[in-house]
């Protein structure tokens, strides 16, 4: 089973060790030039314009909110920008209600805070795009709230290390997207997962293609794919691989288990290919579907063991 790569992002990651110390501007407002010691005051100064804060190599101990206007968060060298371990608002690195914002190139690491939902990215409105990024050994990499003409967007990033089903708390993901009106998620990976889904979400239309869900080194983990209502759109190219140490086992991707809010007549799940680490033999289903709309499901390459589908 071939599971995508991200080895350019993680070596340039683990290799980013300089700190911030000593660097006085490392955040630089790309339209303006000016140069900033702090990520606040960077988005700051866009405040409700239109900018893109630049961040040089380091690993910074910062976090930001943006309150309004379209905010890019770009690293000069991908993979070598990490913001490690500073929540704001007990929340995330960066938490994001204004009009649009866009992250490219970024390391997220190491957010846990008090209620369970330590995110690398807390999105409360707006759109978003995520490119090029990852996100790691926190609660959560992406959270967010309801938008429900708002778009998310993701591409080539990698989530591992996420989620968590403990403490008497409700369960953090990997990607946990609300009432948003779409999500998009390609050429990413997931792996490595601590708990819960590595990706729910309650969006009505989802285009989910060309990622890749290695379980293998997971543990007390759920599902691959979390259609928490129902969904249309599209999934498709993925490969999964399920682990031995589950919470649940008992599917790989599921529609509406917390109640059909969308219809998911519109929903087409083919073209991709589920498995289980080699020695496992166990019984799962690869689509559980709780509701009677008609999803299109196949072709799909699926292991000995692994029913198509099953109405719950």
């Amino acid at each position: 089973m071939r599971i995508l790569s991200t080895t350019l992002l993680v070596s340039a990651a683990i290799g980013a060790t300089a700190l911030a110390q000593g660097r006085p501007t490392p955040f630089t407002v790309e339209e303006s030039g000016q140069g900033y010691a702090s990520l606040k005051d960077a988005v700051a100064a866009i405040g409700g314009g239109r900018g893109t804060v630049l961040i040089a190599s380091g690993t910074y101990a910062q976090c930001a909110v943006q309150e309004a206007g379209e905010v890019a968060f770009r690293a000069r060298t991908p993979g070598t920008v990490i913001l490690d371990g500073m929540p704001c608002e007990g929340k995330a690195a960066l938490v994001l209600r204004g009009r649009s914002a866009s992250v490219d190139g970024i390391v997220f690491q190491n957010l846990r805070v008090p209620d369970g939902n330590g995110a690398g990215i807390r999105l409360e409105s707006g759109n978003l795009t995520v490119t090029n990024s990852m996100f790691r050994n926190s609660e959560e990499g992406i959270l967010s709230g309801d938008a429900p003409q708002g778009s998310v967007t993701i591409d080539r990033s990698t989530f591992r290390h996420l989620g968590r089903c403990d403490r008497d708390l409700d369960c953090a993901h990997g990607i946990y997207i609300g009432r948003y009106g779409s999500l998009t998620v390609t050429r990413s990976r997931f792996d490595q997962g601590d708990g819960g889904h590595y990706l729910k979400t309650r969006s009505a239309r989802v285009t989910l293609t060309g990622n890749s869900f290695d379980d293998s080194a997971g543990r007390l983990t759920n599902y691959m794919i979390d259609l928490s209502n129902g969904a249309s759109g599209e999934i498709s190219r993925n490969e999964m691989v399920q682990g031995k140490d589950k919470d649940n086992h008992s599917a790989f991707i599921t529609i509406a288990p917390e109640g059909r809010e969308n219809d998911s007549s519109g929903l087409s799940i083919l073209n991709n290919s589920a498995s289980f680490v080699p020695g496992l033999q166990r019984n799962s289903s690869f689509v559980a579907n709780f509701t009677d709309d008609a999803v299109r499901i196949g072709p799909n390459r699926l292991a000995s063991g692994i029913k198509l589908t099953d109405r719950r």
